[in-house]
């Protein structure tokens, strides 16, 4: 079992750069996290069956382009029974259209939640990694607001994915189906100038090419800017939340302080950010609408205006110039899809090389100050923590210990202190794995479990059985057991509150709070406790509570305190002293890029070592 920390180290890095990597490494890497996704095979049956849905709508809408000739001769020829034929016909085919439609919506949400839940699970899955959110936590600024980029990020690309890669297969499809029919439509259309008659192969075909090009390419030019744009107001959008949780979580210190117009100030300057960035993009969606929607109305009329002249010279009938003009506008909107569609393109690749930034950043965490040395762990078969030539180096400088060589054998009672600054919870840290940067040996008891006891104790959200339990789930151990332990700790008032769901950490002091920690270790009885200032702010009347714990229920147990010397002195049998090393090494700044370097691969035994002290 390990208690893990929750405050953030100080460890300075320069500003990420992990969005600036080439889109298509940042692409393939997302690829390649699909192909190994267990969905995957869910996935791509659905692909298969969207995109027979997907022909079948095809050969549906061409069936419905050639039905408009003989419905409109019908008309011109005022043909009733033809009429009412031909209509009986279109109810059949709207009809299978329909059913195809609506297949086609039902495939493109079930494949939108599929997407979602692999990507989310994916990102979970390399956040969750041992050790791998808290150094992500203080690798920049790409580590601050992760539950963004998982939940808000990760489901806006999946619905972008989905709906542009629809439209995309779809448009092809339609393109490729329609461009034949539009051909041999063409072909019979000859024009008549001054006395000559001349024929142009595929006319109409080009004609919708040319025009839709010229659209296209306007409409990027105009658009494209829309990039950069979204990418900053995402950004921006990510620090006006994270702004907004800091004072949610510190809105108690807030209050007292008479704080809330500084606040105030601080969260409208980051809510201009954001408008500042949408306005932005508002001035150039309108340039954008400017071109899109006018070549819009220019559609109204661009087929019959090019399709007119074979009509006026009688080459064509009412229902042939129909007939071509739907093949005109399907070939059109097919070639149109990039211009509907630009800004949702623009959106999508933003969003993607937000989430990829993140998850290349969640894997480069593991790697992050590879160059610089580590702290040796290794296993005494004695049953002893020792310390050798025990260095932990961060940004702000060297923390060591006074000793040079420190042996602890079970069921010591150690204090180590320090002076303020001297890296005490940086110490704490180091010892449990998580702060790996320095140097020297840290030896660990073989095969023990070590609990670490953070200056700010965890309980997850949910009853109080579980938070007492944590980590081993909410079924671990008797009402009895849990009642006494809480006995044990003064909190006897809460034992009616078990499986009461609460956000417990503001229900209780923080006092109460490293009490229901110490109480928690009654439940899991470990021989080896490692504690980081969690006793430093206890009253005289809760020590003695704590105290009573390790002297009766733990009271073979080896016991590490890092913090100020104990007004109970006699509880602790022997002392130690960090010093801060102004000469030694500092750790470098680094430039968190996101370029993933080549992994160094892992001394011998140290991960499945630390994996056991920590209990993961």
């Amino acid at each position: 079992m390990a208690d893990q920390t929750n405050g953030r180290t100080d460890l300075k890095t320069a500003p990420v750069a992990a969005e600036d990597i080439g889109f298509r490494d940042q692409l393939a890497m997302m690829l390649r996290a699909f192909m190994a996704s267990p969905l995957r095979n869910t996935i791509l049956w659905m692909a298969a069956g969207a995109l027979a849905v997907i022909v079948a709508t095809s050969l549906g809408q061409i069936i419905l382009n050639r039905w408009n000739r003989p419905f409109y001769d019908a008309i011109e020829r005022r043909d009733i029974d033809a009429f009412v034929h031909q209509l009986t016909l279109f109810v059949v085919i709207a009809g299978g259209l329909l059913t195809l439609g609506v297949m086609q919506t039902w495939l493109n949400q079930m494949m939108k939640l599929k997407l979602r839940e692999g990507l989310t699970r994916d990102l979970i899955n390399e956040w969750m990694r041992p050790r791998r959110a808290f150094r992500l936590a203080n690798a920049g600024a790409i580590g601050v607001n992760p539950d963004q980029r998982m939940q808000e990020d990760a489901g806006h690309l999946t619905d972008l994915t989905t709906g542009l890669t629809f439209g995309l297969v779809q448009s092809t499809i339609l393109l490729i189906s329609f461009v034949g029919v539009l051909w041999s439509l063409s072909s019979g259309f000859v024009f008549h100038v001054s006395g000559y008659s001349f024929a142009i192969p595929g006319y109409m075909v080009w004609a919708a090419i040319i025009y839709t090009g010229s659209a296209s390419v306007l409409s990027w030019l105009v658009g494209r800017p829309l990039i950069a744009l979204n990418s900053d107001r995402y950004s921006r959008e990510a620090d006006l939340r994270f702004s907004m949780m800091r004072v949610n979580e510190h809105v108690d210190a807030i209050s007292l302080a008479g704080g809330e117009g500084d606040e105030k100030r601080r969260l409208e300057t980051d809510l201009a950010s954001v408008l500042g960035a949408v306005r932005r993009i508002f001035i150039v969606q309108i340039r954008l609408e400017w071109v899109t929607d006018g070549y819009g109305w220019v559609t109204v009329v661009a087929p019959i205006l090019v399709a007119s002249p074979v009509y006026f010279a009688g080459d064509i009938s009412f229902g042939g110039l129909m007939m071509a003009v739907g093949a005109f506008n399907q070939v059109h909107s097919s070639l149109r899809w990039f211009i509907n569609n630009i800004g949702a393109i623009a959106d999508w690749r933003a969003t993607l090389l937000r989430v990829a930034a993140f998850r290349r950043a969640l894997v480069e965490a593991d790697v992050l100050h590879d160059a610089e040395r580590r702290i040796e762990f290794v296993e005494n078969a004695d049953d002893s923590l020792t310390f050798d030539g025990l260095e932990v180096v961060s940004t702000a400088g060297c923390t060591m210990l006074a000793e040079p060589r420190v042996e602890i054998d079970a069921g010591q009672r150690v204090l180590i202190t320090g002076d303020p600054g001297a890296g005490k919870t940086l110490f704490f840290r180091a010892l449990a794995g998580l702060w790996p940067w320095g140097g020297g040996r840290i030896g660990l008891p073989a095969g023990e479990t070590i609990t670490f006891v953070p200056r700010a104790p965890y309980f997850p959200p949910g009853t109080l059985r579980a938070g007492l339990s944590y980590p081993q789930g909410d079924a671990g151990f008797a009402d009895a057991d849990l009642r006494q332990a809480l006995a044990k700790v003064g909190l006897e008032r809460l034992a009616g509150s078990l499986d009461r769901d609460a956000r417990w950490e503001r229900e209780l002091s923080e006092e109460e709070q490293r009490l229901l920690a110490f109480g928690r270790l009654s439940l899991h009885k470990p021989r080896w406790v490692v504690i980081d200032e969690a006793l430093d702010t206890l009253d005289r009347s809760a020590l003695k509570k704590v105290f009573s714990i390790f002297e009766d229920d733990l009271p073979d147990a080896t016991v590490v305190n890092i913090g100020r010397a104990q007004r109970n002195g006699d509880f602790f049998s022997r002392e130690l002293h960090l010093v801060k090393d102004k000469d030694g090494r500092c750790l470098k700044r680094v430039d968190f890029t996101g370029v993933a370097p080549k992994r160094r691969s892992p001394r011998k035994g140290v991960r499945q070592i630390l994996a056991r002290r920590t209990g993961s």
